[in-house]
């Protein structure tokens, strides 16, 4: 079954810089919304970041104005700078995509990509 699978994940000091990364299939990519996801240990995991097919890119209010997420169709990668990062962006970080926002995501979570935030 298609996954998405994320990389680039990593130990980085506070403040500082990371950009991680998943791919995916042309198919997976077609979907109205692409977005990354986080989740620590005994949390749920919540949603980080989306695209529209629009470009239009929606954030949770944590991590906007430090994160950017881009979403290459052509390539069917999506990535995520994080800058300016914090203890709290400690988590695994996930890809997955919708078709609307309420309804649940399309293919069965991948590996994820550990992020750790720490000096």
């Amino acid at each position: 079954q298609e996954q998405f699978v994320e990389s680039g994940g990593g130990l980085v000091q506070p403040g500082g810089h990371l950009k991680i990364s998943c791919v995916g299939s042309e198919s997976m990519f077609r979907a109205e919304i692409v977005a990354w996801y986080r989740q620590t240990p005994g949390n749920q995991r919540e949603l980080v970041a989306r695209v529209l097919t629009s470009g239009t890119t929606r954030y949770i209010d944590s991590v906007r104005g430090r994160f950017t997420m881009i979403r290459d169709d052509a390539t069917a990668t999506a990535h995520l700078l994080m800058s300016k990062l914090r203890p709290e962006d400690t988590a695994v970080y996930y890809c997955n995509s919708q078709t609307f926002p309420t309804q649940p995501v399309l293919f069965p979570w991948g590996p994820g990509t550990q992020v750790t935030v720490s000096s």
